[in-house]
């Protein structure tokens, strides 16, 4: 490992196998167990998200102890990967974007570390500046086109949303949605972590076209992952870089 902190990848649906996993190390957290995947040069850490064995649900992930596990190793900063549905006719399927505010309509997830006494955690810039704007270098760098400023929506799931359900997140303003995104950022920032999230448009949300199903998520996905991993590598170069 290198002597600066590793920086945490937390790779969602159709990312995790365009990494070489070699043999994890189990980190044991005081909200479970967590698997990470130490990257050969040692300059950043992958966490499935979903788990790499048995892949949990949205609902069913151990969002704490990923998080948890991530701080204990010496992790600061964390970038993660997400399928979404965009409601955004300007935000095409395939397209790259990262998020810069969420909207929560999750509803019985473990989403604080601070069950026993109140803590109020500033939520009012949730992913960080700091990291975006690297990304958005590294970007540029690699001629990466990534949209600007999404506003992701986070839902309960597993199933997919309902197109009336659709039509009022996109009154609200949310850009995309997903299922994973929450509690994951919250803890990040309650664990005092910068965190990042890219978002991969997979295909339209409910209403916008005929049907949605895994499996043409999946398809978007395998697609783009490599494009995806090209951007994560090149920013965390860029952030290695300033380190030195």
């Amino acid at each position: 490992m290198t002597n600066a902190h590793p920086v945490g990848i937390i790779t969602g649906t159709g990312m995790t196998e365009r990494f070489y996993l070699g043999r994890p190390r189990t980190i044991r957290t005081r909200f479970g167990r967590a698997n990470l995947f130490l990257h050969e040069g040692g300059d950043y850490v992958i966490l499935p998200r979903h788990g790499a064995a048995q892949p949990s649900p949205p609902h069913g992930i151990n969002y704490r102890a990923n998080i948890a596990a991530l701080s204990q190793v010496g992790v600061r900063e964390v970038i993660a990967t997400s399928a979404v549905g965009s409601m955004n006719s300007g935000f095409g399927i395939g397209e790259l974007g990262i998020v810069d505010q969420f909207l929560d309509f999750t509803k019985r997830r473990q989403s604080t570390f601070f069950e026993d006494r109140a803590v109020h955690t500033d939520m009012t810039y949730p992913y960080s500046r700091h990291l975006n704007q690297e990304l958005s270098t590294a970007a540029k760098k690699i001629g990466v086109d990534l949209r600007q400023h999404l506003v992701y929506v986070c839902a309960e799931g597993p199933r997919f949303e309902t197109a009336a359900e659709i039509n009022m997140y996109k009154i609200l303003g949310g850009d995309v949605v997903g299922m994973t995104g929450v509690p994951e950022v919250v803890l990040a920032n309650e664990m005092k972590l910068e965190y990042a999230s890219v978002a991969v448009a997979t295909n339209w949300a409910a209403g916008m076209q005929s049907r949605i199903s895994h499996e043409e998520v999946q398809k978007v996905m395998k697609k783009s992952g490599k494009t995806v991993k090209e951007l994560i590598e090149a920013t965390v170069a860029g952030l290695r870089g300033e380190k030195r």
